[in-house]
């Protein structure tokens, strides 16, 4: 994935608007008015997040006859979960050293007075 396909992902997901809309499509194909529902704004507002979510290539607009469905595309999804995923096993990894050297802290090494003897 690109940085600006990347860029673009994420800056689309950063509105609960368009998260919102991606969870309902999410449950099937919808056309625009159905996707306005739930919202109080607008049909042009909701046409301008849907325009946004189809550049970011998170929805496409389908024709049939009158009716535009509107369906999720998972791809810029799956590419943002590969690289989320480099970054977890990242962390994953700094938490186990840090866990074994706390382990490695709490570890008795004996009292320094048995030493001596």
């Amino acid at each position: 994935m690109t940085e600006d396909r990347l860029d673009a992902t994420f800056a689309s997901l950063a509105d609960p608007t368009r998260r919102a809309i991606l969870a309902r499509l999410a449950q099937g194909e919808a056309t625009v008015n159905e996707l306005a529902e739930p919202f109080a704004m607008s049909l042009p507002a909701i046409s301008r997040h849907l325009k946004v979510l189809e550049r970011a290539g998170l929805i496409s607009r389908g024709r049939e006859a009158q009716w535009r469905p509107c369906r999720l595309e998972a791809g810029p999804l799956k590419d943002i979960a590969g690289w989320v995923e480099h970054y977890r096993r990242f962390w994953d990894a700094s938490f186990d050293r840090m866990a074994d050297y706390l382990k490695e802290l709490q570890t008795p090494k004996g009292d320094p007075d048995d030493r001596k003897n």
